[in-house]
């Protein structure tokens, strides 16, 4: 491949490389599994990018093949994720006003999602990355109002989740 292909695809593999990372997290336990994950999504976009035309932004594109190799792999290795929980890993955050309160709802979220199957937790995750509908849908390969639907009954499931526990 020409240097010019492998420059362009570097520079948006780390433009992007927290969307990979993020997935990776959601469908993994272990810094071991993160980083394997990681590099086989790497591997995949690099195989993929000389077919990527640019019809949608680059991340769209990466968010679509890094959610179907994690999910691929998944369903490859077994019918549920063990995924470690929040408070298992490490968190760099400022000492300045840091708020215990807002980590420890963060932490129930986690929890929370981490009970969904592996396409809801996909939907939710762009829903938190404030990604638009749109998007979502063709990330994930489904009609805009399916995810719509989706979202508002992942919502419903969340709040009788969360709700018993005061959030």
């Amino acid at each position: 491949m020409s240097d010019n292909l492998e420059h362009s695809f570097v520079k948006q593999l780390q433009a992007n490389q927290n969307i990979i990372h993020k997935i990776c997290r959601l469908y993994t336990n272990g810094d071991d599994a993160h980083k394997d994950l990681f590099q086989e999504i790497t591997i995949q976009l690099w195989k993929a990018f000389p077919k990527f035309r640019g019809d949608s932004k680059f991340s769209t594109w990466a968010y679509r093949v890094a959610l179907n190799t994690a999910i691929t792999l998944y369903r490859k290795t077994k019918r549920s994720i063990s995924t470690i929980e929040f408070e298992g890993r490490q968190h760099f955050t400022h000492d300045i006003e840091y708020n215990y309160e807002e980590e420890e709802q963060i932490k129930l979220m986690y929890k929370a999602v981490y009970q969904l199957n592996d396409i809801e937790k996909a939907l939710v995750f762009m829903y938190l990355e404030d990604k638009d509908y749109t998007e979502i849908a063709e990330t994930l390969g489904i009609s805009e109002v399916n995810a719509r639907v989706k979202m508002n009954r992942i919502k419903g499931k969340l709040k009788k989740i969360l709700n018993p526990l005061g959030i």
